[in-house]
């Protein structure tokens, strides 16, 4: 047992360590660029849940792992078996810039986009320029638009492609969910990489100035609104020089080296949750089969990489006859970890996704599912075609509630049903598809 009042979790959260509850147990974020980790990399992070934790993980939906569950008295270990194999928990949590999302699987040019990612995560983890925050800015980059994915981070980079020699962004910023989700906008139109950095810094530069403390770069604009946000944000990057992303071994080598540069498997994760024992085994087939790299998928599923060289149909036929794949397609559904593992959870996310899955059976496996275990909005309800957001928590004398949004068209899910039981949520959602 921790003496928790000795520890200072304030200190802690920069370096992505999270207090779980009252009896000192701890959640340790492993921070990975753009969800790419290598199997000596994964085999470290079982190695520390086999050790210091329960034997569980869970894959966020933003391409993390974390450790549930760890003592204060083992993050100096923790800690050292992270940087043995290049691992930061760095800005992980807190006012920092949290880890570059990214969709793995999604379009042809990922190769090229993880050129950015690295550079971006470089950049910012660690630099002291950049945390103490008013509080998370979160960065992604999106492989071309597909659904809402571009309007709900503090900056979005939208790939467009390569044209004349040059990679191009779009740039998307104050978008949140949360408790009052707010859809980002179009900050610039087809921006150069060696643009983006001074962007973004001026981008954060314009938060970290003018944003009140525990406040979103969305509250920020909904405070001063946009035109003043651009004069803010031209007087901080006036003049600033370029910066270029791609070194000349980049363009030679750096899409042909890159993990998934033949594409990927993708090997589902029910609800985030994974055994040590399933991520050590599919590490091992990849080390002996693959090309050595695996990555978290924004659906929380792990994704095996292609690389050169790599004979995909054996690779493919080790995980099937492993059984981490199977012919029937399952329900695909995000989960944050709720009451299991979260101080701030109303519901018990997991459970709750199981019921799902049991009251569909096989239906609904072409559309996106995600439950959120309170508004915090997690695991991302408002971009799945259903989602699910936990908003009063049960007990003895009362039943927990859940409101159910749709998603259709453009922009975020809206709520079709409030406050619901679970058992008036399932039958809504079986009349709904």
């Amino acid at each position: 047992m921790n003496d928790t009042a000795a520890i200072d979790y304030r200190t802690l959260k920069i370096n992505g360590v999270y207090q779980q509850n009252a009896a000192g147990d701890l959640m340790v974020r492993a921070k990975l660029p753009g969800g790419v980790l290598s199997a000596e990399q994964a085999d470290a992070i079982c190695d520390i849940s086999d050790f210091f934790s329960n034997g569980m993980l869970h894959l966020t939906c933003r391409g993390n792992i974390e450790v549930h569950g760890v003592q204060g008295d083992a993050l100096p270990e923790v800690f050292r078996r992270f940087h043995a194999v290049g691992l930061t928990s760095r800005g992980a949590c807190g006012g920092a810039v949290r880890s570059i999302a990214c969709a793995a699987a999604e379009g042809q040019s990922f190769s090229r986009i993880q050129i950015l990612v690295r550079a971006l995560h470089e950049h910012f983890t660690g630099n002291p320029y950049f945390e103490g925050l008013p509080k998370k800015f979160k960065l992604a980059v999106e492989n071309g638009y597909h659904g809402a994915y571009h309007l709900f981070q503090d900056l979005v980079m939208v790939y467009l492609g390569n044209e004349e020699g040059r990679d191009l962004c779009d740039i998307w910023v104050a978008g949140g969910l949360g408790r009052q989700p707010q859809e980002g906008f179009l900050l610039a139109g087809r921006v150069p990489f060696e643009r983006l950095i001074p962007l973004i810094e001026g981008v954060i530069k314009v938060y970290q100035k003018h944003a009140p403390a525990g406040k979103r770069l969305k509250h920020l604009l909904a405070d001063i609104g946009e035109k003043e946000f651009r004069a803010l944000l031209a007087v901080e990057t006036g003049g600033s020089p370029v910066c270029p992303i791609a070194s000349p071994f980049d363009d030679a080598l750096g899409e042909v080296s890159a993990p998934g540069s033949y594409g990927w498997i993708d090997v589902p994760v029910f609800a985030g949750e994974l055994a040590v024992a399933d991520l050590r085994n599919i590490a091992g087939i990849v080390r002996d089969l693959g090309d050595g790299y695996l990555a978290v998928s924004r659906d929380q599923n792990l994704l095996v990489s292609l690389g050169a060289g790599i004979d995909a149909a054996k690779l493919r036929g080790a995980l099937q006859s492993a059984g981490y794949l199977k012919d029937e397609k399952p329900l695909q559904c995000r989960a944050c970890p709720g009451t299991h593992a979260c101080p701030k959870g109303l519901v018990a996310t997991r459970d709750v996704a199981r019921q799902l899955q049991e009251a569909l059976g096989n239906k609904g496996t072409d559309l996106t599912w995600a439950v959120s275990g309170c508004p915090n909005s997690c695991s991302q309800p408002q971009l799945a075609d259903f989602g699910i957001i936990g908003v009063r928590k049960g007990s003895d004398s009362k039943e927990a509630l859940y409101d159910l949004y749709r998603r259709e068209g453009e922009g975020f899910g809206k709520v079709v049903r409030e406050k619901l039981s679970l058992d008036a949520l399932l039958q809504a959602v079986k009349e709904l598809i």
